[in-house]
């Protein structure tokens, strides 16, 4: 089942969307990756979409991408003894430890961690952002604040600071639970949310051992200020733009989202760009034109994928949501533009053979007519160079590993195709041309380009650079071994 374009699609799982047929649906429609929301279900809800999800791939034969996003801890006030209370312009509120029921003056908000932290002046935001108080004074159990922008509060809504950086682990215990219990079922990658820090990640990738790669979620006013150490230490970036949205400015989340599209895209890793891509589709069977120039956007700047979250997990229409995103991706790139940025924005720094190597791969693919670049890849990593050059040919990645394919499923442009370890270039140009013929992107008269790496099947030695024939009996002399 090969895709008409590059970018790949995000879709969540969820009530809409739990059964076999659906997720076939799906990705027929053109999902490339499920992403299974540990905010939403039990460990038994959570199990069954897996299970389904892997049949759907036994059953159509492709590499499917599986993707854990933890809740993160939440900080929410407590409760009120009334029921909602209106908080008006310019009036004091106090925010404290003590368990007692809130009213129109006071509330209990039970982290310790966030009075800690605070200092007068700061900001916090409640119920996404719909209310703002300013802290007047503050101390190691209280807020005594001034409401800047009213409105109703009740019991347990959410608590944003934005202003500072708060001593409080991307990981909460529940987190901790659901990472294992997700890395013991096989999903590929973990998204984390409330990362403020590259520690964060780098306990997360503890965790992990390796058993799934790991997303940073920026999110947070300060994952953006540390987005550079944090890019380092992940396998991958979502731009969450709902809490950024809430944090800070929302006519600054543009800018950053093209900032943070940009920085992965230099350092090789998939980025995806989430939340509200299409949220009217929740109750509409047809999106906005504004969501659909939002979705563009994304696709024009190069991110890897673009995701759906309640549009697929609890909208009307999930089904119809994916094929219009897979319509408006088809379109944006085929749009002669789409090529101009993207060739436009290309500003890689070429510092190992490999970064030579797939970039040789890429001209030579452009210049002549060629019709797909072939590349081996162990790991994954040789195949996300490629795809950071963005070339204008097909990219076929061939592992012999289905965690390495699965994984790879996240970015842009990789069609994953399983294969036999190979341990000669003769045997690796073969199955990159049988490849390429059988999934559809060469005929027997037609040439590939073909990156590998020898000694095969060692991580990080990709060094050849091979021009084959789809044709194998051109193909002789390769390995005189």
């Amino acid at each position: 089942m090969r895709r008409l374009r590059n970018v790949k699609i995000v879709a969540t799982l969820g009530p809409a969307s739990s059964d076999y047929a659906t997720i076939r649906a799906l990705f027929e429609a053109g999902a490339d990756v499920f992403r299974l929301n540990m905010s939403h279900g039990t460990h038994d809800d959570i199990r069954a979409r897996h299970v389904h999800i892997r049949k759907v791939e036994a059953d159509l034969g492709r590499p499917i991408c599986i993707l854990a996003d933890l809740q993160g801890p939440k900080l929410r006030v407590g409760t009120f003894a009334d029921g909602p209370v209106e908080l008006v312009e310019g009036a004091k509120f106090r925010m404290d430890l003590s368990t007692v029921p809130g009213d129109v003056t006071r509330v209990n908000l039970p982290h310790p961690e966030i009075f800690a932290a605070l200092e007068p002046g700061a900001t916090l935001l409640v119920n996404d952002g719909k209310i703002a108080l300013r802290v007047d004074d503050c101390g190691k159990d209280f807020a005594n604040c001034t409401v800047t922008v009213p409105g109703a509060i009740s019991n347990r809504k959410g608590v944003n600071v934005p202003d500072v950086v708060l001593p409080v682990a991307a990981l909460s215990e529940k987190d901790r639970v659901d990472l294992e219990f997700a890395c013991e079922l096989g999903v590929d990658w973990l998204a984390l949310s409330f990362v403020q820090r590259p520690e964060d990640v780098l306990e997360a990738k503890d965790l992990a051992r390796g058993r799934a790669l790991v997303l940073a979620k920026i999110e947070k006013p300060a994952a953006v200020k540390a987005y550079d150490a944090i890019l380092q230490v992940s396998d991958g970036i979502m731009v969450a733009r709902g809490d950024l949205g809430v944090e800070l400015p929302v006519y600054t989340v543009p800018p950053i989202q093209k900032r943070l599209i940009r920085g992965a895209r230099a350092a090789a890793k998939p980025v995806i760009v989430a939340t509200q891509m299409l949220e009217s589709m929740i109750e509409s069977p047809v999106p906005t034109r504004a969501e659909v120039s939002d979705v563009a956007t994304a696709i024009y700047e190069g991110a890897d994928a673009v995701m759906l979250s309640a549009e697929s997990a609890a909208g009307k229409y999930p089904i119809e949501a994916v094929t219009t995103m897979n319509n408006v991706a088809i379109s944006v790139e085929k749009d002669p533009t789409y090529r101009q940025v993207i060739e436009a924005s290309r500003n890689i720094r070429r510092e190992s053979i490999a970064d030579g190597i797939v970039a040789a791969a890429r001209e030579i693919a452009e210049a002549t007519n060629i019709k797909a670049i072939a590349t081996f890849s162990q790991s994954g990593t040789t195949a996300s160079l490629v795809s950071r050059e963005r070339p204008r040919v097909p990219i076929i990645a061939l592992t012999p590993l289905m965690s390495s394919a699965r994984r790879m499923a996240l970015t842009w442009g990789l069609h994953c195709v399983i294969c036999e370890p190979q341990i000669r270039l003769k045997g690796a140009v073969l199955a990159a041309v049988k490849a390429a013929r059988e999934e559809g992107f060469a005929s027997v008269e037609d040439n590939i380009v073909l990156t590998a790496g020898v000694p095969f099947n060692v991580k990080g030695t990709t060094n050849v650079l091979r021009v084959a024939p789809c044709d194998e009996r051109l193909i002789s002399n390769v390995d005189p071994e």
